[in-house]
């Protein structure tokens, strides 16, 4: 067979890489599609393909794995979640229970971005690639809120330095919103509010400022809450709320 790549430009409507196309329909996650296109196991209208980025059209183009057609594609779709403490972002099983045993569906959806084993909160699912890269890329600045319950001296200091960037993994991190929602002896709860999220930072930013986290949960992605949501419970992402995260 050939193995001129096709043409790519102009980049043709409806276009979308060829790694996310094999993921969608299923017969890999996307690190293992880039893989097997890598491997020279795709085609595409005739000719093998190697490189994951390559654009098709899954409507109009003939894409091969190992000769044979690939299975239909998955709809697309995105589900809110209320996260319980006690179970993991993850696909690998092997660390705990996974979110994703939470939600039974015929579609295979990932965790949009994470939250430690024992956060709770709001927590999106999906199987679009182009939605996951929107949320998850730190150039589209989508915030995240989280209500954290902390036990320790409430100082000024204390508080600023919440809000300051910390370096975590060679990452200085952005400046975090804080507000007090509340305030006791020893017990506050607090609304920290992230442009961007590394793993555990939250945990980091209470430690350094001297705080032990009793409870931490996200409450809003964007402008998007979902306060009678129970915990462990899911709902399909609606069109109004793509237009708010998207905005």
């Amino acid at each position: 067979m050939p193995n001129t790549p096709l043409p790519q430009t102009p980049i043709p409507a409806g276009a979308d890489r060829l790694q996310l196309v094999l993921a969608r329909s299923g017969v890999a996650s996307r690190r293992h599609a880039a893989e097997i296109i890598a491997s020279g196991r795709v085609t595409v209208n005739g000719a093998t393909i190697t490189e994951p980025g390559f654009r098709v059209n899954p409507g109009n183009d003939v894409i091969l794995l190992d000769s044979a057609p690939l299975p239909a594609v998955e709809r697309l779709r995105t589900v809110l979640l209320n996260k319980p403490p006690g179970v993991v972002c993850s696909m690998d099983t092997t660390q705990g229970r996974s979110v994703c045993e939470l939600v039974d569906l015929p579609e295979r959806l990932v965790p949009v971005g994470r939250l430690d084993k024992e956060s709770e909160g709001l927590l999106l699912l999906s199987n679009d690639g182009a939605f996951i890269q929107r949320m998850t890329h730190p150039r589209h600045g989508h915030t995240k809120t989280y209500e954290v319950t902390v036990v320790g001296r409430l100082s000024s200091a204390a508080v600023r330095s919440l809000g300051e960037p910390i370096e975590l993994e060679g990452y200085l991190t952005r400046p975090a919103h804080v507000r007090i929602l509340s305030a006791g002896d020893t017990c506050h709860l607090v609304a920290i509010t992230l442009s961007e999220g590394r793993n555990r930072q939250i945990r980091h930013l209470c430690a350094r400022a001297g705080f032990h986290v009793v409870r931490l949960v996200r409450t809003a992605i964007g402008s998007l809450t979902a306060p009678t949501l129970l915990p462990g419970t899911w709902r399909d992402l609606r069109p109004a709320d793509i237009k708010r995260l998207d905005a």
